[in-house]
């Protein structure tokens, strides 16, 4: 998978947040105390590896992880300088609540913050939807002949 660039300077991120304003959810960065319910849930729902993720971007402060929140419930995240700064990402919705425009609110949130920090781009490494991340912000392919910052990463074998 490629990894992409975003400005955080393009007339696609206002557009962005002018669809994101739509989706009825409540986007807040992660609590101290709610750290570890947050951290299980996305070991649960996706995998370790970004559990881990979630694990470090929490405790930054402030806090890097945005989660999104539909009738008291969790319903998806997104973290950004997690594994390296600048970096957005790991990012999910659950499945049940997919296709309901809260990745594109979890997006929309973390690209607005990354801005209001004094980041000028946003990297998106391994980025999985590329397309979704081109038409929502004009996310560009960074060409790079390597693997990226995931280039050997340790993971967990499956049995």
């Amino acid at each position: 998978m490629a990894d992409l660039l975003v400005s955080l300077y393009t007339d696609k991120l206002a557009e962005l947040k002018n669809k994101a304003d739509n989706v009825a959810v409540t986007i807040r960065p992660v609590l101290a105390p709610e750290a570890q319910l947050v951290t299980d849930w996305v070991r649960e729902h996706f995998s370790a590896n970004w559990g881990s993720e979630v694990a470090v971007a929490i405790t930054r402060q402030p806090s890097a992880c945005l989660i999104a929140i539909e009738n008291g419930e969790l319903v998806g995240f997104a973290c950004y300088d997690a594994t390296a700064r600048g970096f957005f990402g790991p990012t999910g919705v659950h499945p049940d609540k997919q296709g309901k425009g809260i990745g594109l609110a979890l997006f929309s949130a973390t690209l607005q913050t990354m801005k209001t920090l004094g980041h000028a781009y946003a990297f998106i490494g391994d980025a999985g939807p590329v397309d979704f991340y081109a038409k929502a912000a004009g996310a560009i392919e960074i060409p790079a002949k390597d693997k990226g910052i995931y280039e050997g990463m340790l993971r967990a074998k499956r049995t």
